[in-house]
């Protein structure tokens, strides 16, 4: 059998909502609806890079496809674009932001001027982007920072828009000052019982965290999947270790808990 490529799949997404012989489900899904699964399937993306798990990277790329191939018949069903229209214009944006890559913004111009550095790059890029942004009228700093971005991420890509106008701590050792002063005030937040107040300097203490992070070139995101996934895969080793020493997690005490948890993390590290 032939292989299949890209407009066989623009054709199956065709027929999976054609309204007479389509997929039920299918029909009924709008732009709105679909966006839950976009974002879980480009999370399934990262994930499968994260673990290193190649063979399974292939599948939730195809995924993450579909989801484009969807968007792109709700949009020509609307008559606003089609995939083709979406290839060109990433295709047309990505000439624009690389002229040093293609002097002409064109691909036959491809390779007629020698290598900029990092530095050079990311400036023109921001600068590009600065332009496309006006053009659209986003003339604040923050038009296009998503909202639906998680929050850590959008804490930082935040953040990182404020450091270019100079609100931006000089180096790391302000950070950490700021970090004891948030604790500080969650702490006394507890001590007034106001909830309100405590949610709100706990949120100062995690945006303060999410600035560490960047100072420390991390994505906090990823740390704090990272840290979750070690938790998660501890406490699966705890429950199984106590299960083999007849130990019953509900009734165990303190100390019983600690040393399963001990034995685990030494476990785990060799």
């Amino acid at each position: 059998m032939s292989r299949f490529d890209v407009d066989d799949l623009i054709q199956l997404m065709s027929c999976l909502r054609n309204p007479n012989h389509g997929c039920p489900w299918d029909r009924e899904q709008t732009f709105e609806t679909i966006v839950p699964f976009t974002l879980e399937e480009a999370y399934e993306v990262a994930d499968a890079v994260e673990r290193g798990s190649w063979d399974e990277l292939q599948g939730e790329l195809g995924d993450l496809l579909f989801q484009v191939i969807f968007y792109a018949r709700l949009a020509e069903e609307d008559g606003r674009f089609d995939f083709n229209a979406i290839v060109h214009g990433i295709a047309t944006k990505l000439l624009i932001r690389h002229p040093h890559v293609f002097p002409d913004g064109n691909l036959a111009s491809f390779g007629r001027l020698e290598e900029s550095s990092v530095s050079e790059i990311k400036g023109r890029w921001e600068a590009r982007k600065a332009e496309e942004r006006a053009s659209r009228g986003q003339y604040a700093l923050f038009d296009d920072v998503p909202l639906v971005l998680p929050s850590l991420s959008r804490a930082q890509k935040i953040q990182k828009r404020a450091a270019r106008i100079g609100f931006d701590w000089s180096d790391i050792g302000g950070v950490f000052e700021k970090i004891d002063e948030e604790i500080a005030e969650l702490q006394e937040a507890r001590k007034s019982g106001d909830l309100d107040s405590v949610m709100e300097e706990f949120g100062d203490l995690l945006f303060t965290m999410a600035s560490l992070a960047r100072h420390l070139d991390l994505d906090s995101e990823k740390s704090l999947r990272q840290a979750t996934q070690k938790f998660e895969s501890r406490i699966a080793g705890v429950v199984q270790l106590a299960e083999n020493q007849g130990i019953d997690l509900i009734t165990a005490n303190a100390d019983e808990k600690h040393n399963l948890w001990c034995a685990v993390k030494q476990a785990q590290k060799k």
